[in-house]
């Protein structure tokens, strides 16, 4: 398998560029529109061919490349079947996204949001903002829910082996990745605290919204591609 971690500073968001080196097939999880180029020059440098943009969620802090990067090379969009009623494919828990000779299985974690996917490829985890290193994203709007959130992250995402890799959908901090075994002894947040322990965590946060909020919703339920004028 092929993997590259992708930044964008302004929102310090990640997109991974994963792909079967057998066959070329790729996927994209959370592209940034800004980055288009950047990621179909990477994609042709390597050799590869891309057949999905994945979206973890409806960001709200940046506008999605998914429907640009669809119009460009022919590639499916997926999301969650609760996500942006502009993707090609809606994925529930558990379904299984082909990629050459690799499978890419979703885990419904909402909470952060109320359509949260991850996706796990072997024993790499792309979490979105389900679970951050060291932190988890917020749930205090997009229908988020502080509980829903535990309930994801403990029972579904700490219930796989130690050793799986957490690959983040942000980074403030400069950390790039780490281990299940690692966010279950030593995340702040969630390390010997109760569900009710983290939901009045979460409550005092009291977090400003993200800059982008008001354009990057309505953008990114349409794949990022701004509906025309009417």
């Amino acid at each position: 398998m092929l993997l590259r971690q992708l930044f964008d500073p302004e929102s310090s968001t990640y997109t991974y560029l994963v792909a079967d080196e057998v066959s070329g097939e790729a996927a994209l999880i959370d592209p940034v529109r800004e980055h288009i180029e950047r990621d179909l020059g990477l994609i042709a440098d390597l050799g590869l061919r891309l057949h999905w943009v994945l979206e973890t969620h409806v960001h709200a802090d940046h506008v999605t490349a998914a429907g640009a990067l669809r119009d460009r090379t022919g590639a499916r969009t997926a999301a969650s079947t609760t996500g942006a009623p502009c993707i090609d494919v809606h994925l529930g828990h558990g379904e299984r996204v082909p990629l050459g000779k690799l499978e890419i299985v979703t885990l419904a974690t909402p909470g952060h949001t109320d359509d949260g996917l991850s996706y796990l490829v072997g024993a790499n985890l792309f979490t979105g903002d389900t679970l951050l290193v060291r932190g988890c994203g917020r749930a205090d709007f997009q229908n988020g829910d502080a509980a829903t959130l535990y309930d994801s992250i403990t029972r579904t995402l700490f219930t796989l082996p130690d050793d799986t890799v957490v690959w983040p959908g942000h980074d403030y901090r400069g950390f790039t990745s780490s281990t299940i075994g690692e966010e279950r002894r030593h995340n702040p947040r969630l390390a010997g605290r109760s569900r009710d322990e983290f939901v009045a965590l979460m409550a005092g946060l009291r977090l400003p919204p993200p800059k982008r909020l008001a354009e990057s919703v309505p953008a990114n339920r349409a794949c990022g591609l701004v509906p025309a004028a009417q």
